[in-house]
């Protein structure tokens, strides 16, 4: 019997989140029997960029439609050092295709690789990647959203505040605009020159201060950066508290747009169906704003 309720629960989140998207993408694939009935294209390995010959992969998913779709790109956590396109602190590309969406997961130079900031420089060619095959893959180009969770999330919102920066673009499409809708960043830290871990930050031959003061979002925020999503967690062990509550005291100050969803006991958490729903709604909120 437990088990059985256990299955009926799961089912019904399910559908229930559906119905949700359903009503959240007012334009992105039609009427909603048509969104359910919607054949799923699903591509593994997509080679997005190439930096010294090596390229750089994502798996993609999009349902068939008539209608251009609304994009999401997921970088995952890891610390810069580990991590892949297809674990918890990412989004699950065949599930967001369902809801409506051109979906694009990404792997990422790590730093045993090439350090800092060549994560950075890849998420970025990743974006130019979707403007450059919005025809191909028929993308609504002004709504392509970012999601990140950990080090992932860090990416995002400093992707929201500080765009390319200073940093060189690599990987191609260096004509193509790296502009989105709005960034959603879950358990992520946004000073890494407070963060233990933000010593893996290590950018060669420069001042690594310099460098994690340049790689922090906080430092970069102003009234007119994308709108951000922040969703962090009391008893966050890995990226404290006080880190997430400085940017959104930051953030309130520059008036900036944001949301923050302050939860209490969900620890370092990944992409939960929770957080879906969170992105959703500010997914929503944002698609209907000019």
């Amino acid at each position: 019997m437990k088990t059985l309720r256990s299955t009926i629960w799961r089912v019904t989140g399910w559908l229930m989140m559906g119905m949700a998207m359903t009503t959240c993408l007012t334009t992105s694939v039609g009427k909603s029997d048509e969104k359910v009935a919607a054949k799923i294209i699903a591509r593994e390995d997509v080679v997005y960029g190439r930096v010294s010959g090596a390229g750089l992969l994502a798996d993609i998913a999009y349902p068939e439609s008539k209608e251009p779709l609304p994009a999401i790109i997921s970088v995952h956590g890891g610390r810069w050092v580990g991590g892949h396109k297809k674990d918890a602190s990412t989004i699950k590309v065949e599930q967001w295709a369902g809801f409506g969406f051109f979906a694009m997961s990404i792997d990422y130079r790590l730093k045993g690789t090439t350090p800092a900031p060549a994560c950075y420089q890849d998420f970025q060619c990743a974006i130019r990647y979707v403007h450059a095959h919005a025809k191909e893959f028929n993308i609504d180009t002004n709504r392509i959203f970012l999601i990140g969770q950990s080090a992932g999330g860090h990416m995002t919102s400093l992707a929201a505040t500080l765009g390319d920066g200073p940093y060189p673009r690599t990987g191609g499409w260096d004509k193509e605009s790296n502009d989105f809708r709005a960034a959603i960043s879950v358990a992520a830290p946004y000073d890494i020159v407070v963060l233990d871990w933000g010593n893996l930050w290590t950018p060669p031959g420069v001042d690594v201060t310099e460098a994690r003061t340049l790689a922090s979002p906080s430092k970069h925020v102003t009234k007119t950066m994308k709108p951000l999503l922040i969703i962090h967690s009391d008893d966050d062990k890995s990226v404290p508290i006080a880190n997430a509550l400085n940017m959104v005291e930051v953030l309130e100050k520059a008036g900036a747009r944001h949301t923050f969803h302050h939860d209490t006991s969900k620890g370092h958490m990944g992409i939960t169906d929770e957080v879906i729903q969170r992105s959703l709604a500010f997914i929503k909120e944002q698609s209907a704003k000019p």
